[in-house]
């Protein structure tokens, strides 16, 4: 893919009304290549989490644009966006978002059910993504008898067995000891090195900076600098 994964062009998001109105994004553009890992970082409030929501289509720019694998979202309504979501994007969050009552392979495999792939099919593919993470011997395991890590590990395999382009992560690292986060790094570097594919890691963690391709810097709303 040589167009951007993703590209947002002067995003404006604001929340509120009247004395209450916040406006989190002030203008910003980004764009997400392939083959990169790029990292979101700035303070809290600077509006990092706003802008993941919004390159992942879980919320409408109020101004400016947004494209998915080239797709323009502004003419989409919510059907159309979850479709961009399904068809084109992963998600990793720092809380996991596994369903507890589900195994490893059951928690990635629903990733395909949503996408019409069930069966034997469905299973093979995500015993294969649980493989590639490092979880081999744990498909059987429920959320609760892993560790933080593996937990997390499970749910990059969910972001991955789709086949996304654009892999969106919020603070991945963030619940995790220095051993775990940089087992979660290195998978997502490795996955970043795919050129079909592009990593975006929003993040406060120090540790993550030598995994990354790209580092770009946010606060009060805009991007202030990128490296």
């Amino acid at each position: 893919m040589t167009e951007p994964v993703i590209e947002a062009v002067d995003v404006v998001k604001s929340f509120g009304k009247g004395a209450g109105l916040v406006q989190a994004l002030k203008g910003v553009s980004l764009s997400l290549a392939c083959g990169q890992l790029t990292l979101l970082m700035g303070p809290s409030g600077s509006g990092k989490t706003t802008l993941l929501s919004v390159l992942g289509c879980m919320l409408t720019p109020g101004t400016g644009s947004v494209r998915v694998a080239g797709h323009p979202t502004a003419d989409e309504g919510p059907g159309g966006l979850a479709k961009l979501r399904r068809d084109h994007i992963g998600f990793v969050f720092q809380s996991y978002h596994l369903f507890p009552t589900l195994s490893a392979v059951d928690n990635v495999r629903l990733a395909l059910d949503v996408r019409g792939m069930r069966g034997p099919a469905a299973v093979a593919r995500a015993r294969e993504v649980l493989e590639i993470v490092g979880l081999d011997r744990k498909i059987n395991a429920f959320p609760d008898d892993l560790s933080g890590g593996e937990q997390q590990r499970v749910a990059i395999a969910r972001a991955i067995v789709g086949n996304a382009a654009a892999i969106l992560a919020d603070e991945p690292t963030g619940a995790l000891d220095s051993e775990n986060g940089h087992a979660v790094m290195t998978i997502l570097a490795q996955i970043a090195k795919d050129m079909s594919r592009s990593v975006l890691v929003v993040t406060h963690d120090p540790r993550t900076l030598p995994f990354a391709t790209r580092i770009i810097h946010m606060e009060d709303g805009r991007i202030f600098s990128q490296e």
